[in-house]
């Protein structure tokens, strides 16, 4: 078992969502930087779909009943057992020791996979936290105990995860509202990541785009990547806890979120047309 010492502002289990249930309202949830946790799991040993942890900027302190092969990915952070720095991803945790991840320095979120994986109950088949619609584990709170899987694959190597930047330009294919709004718009503006984003979307301030038809649509469907325009006209991009229905119109999908998981607020964001 791990029990959590320090929960940090937003720890939650992850691992690669849930797809497929979005005709019941159910989003993918999961890992925001996949690239990531994949690697950490990889690291230990564990199969590709093994639950690990995601913290927010913060962190998180863990006490560990046994011991255990753990990495840590993603957010540049430092990293401590019981107080004495570790280099590098991957490392032993003795029993009894605490394992603490920092304040990020660079990037948002950290992943912690454990060899074994977090073997808590999975919904749907998985154990994604989906903060929005509360399926799956509560995030965690200090006190809470996690149970650890048993150990079955050996370490393996794998790409690095890129490093988070301070802009970003993300590909998005225009549709299906991008007649809602002046042409080429949204391809002119630099856009700053605000701090209120979370799981559900990254909201972005800038230039309110201007909208070229009146009205209002009845909800459709939105993907993850969905570029949502509300009525202030500040983007907002869907992130991996996105609702399934929206009524606001779609401006573009972005065809690859994953940097948008480790962008701290005041990254400026730019968008490229995809064909």
């Amino acid at each position: 078992m791990i029990t959590v010492v320090r929960s940090g502002p937003l720890t939650t289990v992850q691992d690669l969502g849930r797809p497929g249930y979005a005709h019941l309202g159910v989003p993918r949830s999961g890992a925001l930087d996949q690239v990531a946790l994949r690697r950490a799991n990889a690291l230990v040993g564990n199969p590709v779909a093994a639950a690990g942890l995601e913290t927010t900027l913060m962190g998180c302190a863990l006490r560990f009943e046994r011991a255990a092969r753990v990495a840590v990915t993603g957010a540049i952070a430092r990293v401590r057992i019981d107080r004495e720095a570790v280099d590098g991803e991957v490392f032993d945790v003795p029993a009894g020791a605490v394992l603490d991840i920092g304040r990020a320095t660079r990037g948002v979120r950290s992943y912690l996979a454990v060899a074994g994986g977090i073997d808590v109950e999975p919904v749907l088949g998985s154990r994604s936290t989906d903060t929005l619609s509360g399926l799956g584990p509560a995030k965690l709170s200090d006190g809470l105990t996690l149970p650890i899987g048993q150990v079955t694959g050996e370490p393996a190597t794998i790409a690095g995860a890129g490093q988070a930047v301070d802009e970003l330009l993300l590909g998005v294919r225009p549709g299906p509202r991008d007649d809602w709004f002046a042409a080429g718009e949204l391809f002119g503006t630099a856009y700053t990541v605000s701090p209120v984003s979370n799981r559900v979307g990254c909201r972005l301030a800038g230039s309110a785009l201007t909208r070229t038809r009146a009205g209002e649509l009845p909800s459709e469907g939105v993907v993850l990547g969905a570029v949502q325009v509300p009525a202030d006209g500040q983007p907002l991009i869907f992130l991996a806890d996105h609702p399934t229905t929206g009524g606001y119109p779609v401006i573009g999908v972005v065809d690859d979120v994953t940097p948008l998981a480790q962008a701290r607020p005041g990254s400026t964001v730019r968008f490229r047309a995809l064909d």
